[in-house]
């Protein structure tokens, strides 16, 4: 069996309750793009010297988004190429919320990070069983990889 089919497999054993599914489906997303939201508020000055000071996108989340890619690579190229759709996506929006200056990106960011991490522990208390991460910490990566496959299950495209 491959890695990530055995990582997707150990990670959906402690998600089988359609409340917790539903919670996770909205929840996940809403953490890694809260999570790049707050990394992408940490000053990026180096950067964006070295990249050029119009580069919207010059920030620590594109940096460890690059990071969580070669991760993402190590387990299935056809995932790793959803989920820099995905992040792209939220780098998109990231800074779109940037323009709107509603308020800060890091209150934002905090805010929703904080209520979708909220929403999961509920999820997994309607579960009866503790989140994946508990036992292995690379379950936090894992997590959004587990909804992706669904997407690519659905549309045929083998990962």
């Amino acid at each position: 069996m491959r890695k990530i089919d055995s990582l997707l497999s150990e990670y959906g054993e402690s998600h089988q309750n359609p409340t917790n599914k539903l919670i996770h489906w909205i929840c996940v997303p809403l953490i890694f793009f809260s999570l790049m939201g707050l990394i992408a508020s940490i000053p990026a000055g180096m950067l964006r010297s070295v990249l050029g000071e119009g580069s919207m996108y010059a920030n620590w989340a594109a940096v460890l988004l690059a990071m969580a890619l070669i991760y993402y690579v190590s387990l299935s190229i056809p995932l790793t190429v959803g989920m820099l759709l995905f992040a792209l996506l939220c780098l998109f929006l990231i800074n779109r919320l940037v323009l709107l200056n509603i308020a800060p990106l890091w209150v934002v960011s905090l805010a929703i990070f904080v209520a979708a991490w909220i929403g999961q522990f509920y999820g997994h208390k309607v579960e009866g069983k503790k989140p994946s991460f508990f036992k292995d910490v690379q379950f936090l990566m894992i997590g959004p990889a587990w909804l992706m496959h669904f997407i690519y299950k659905k549309l045929g495209i083998p990962y």
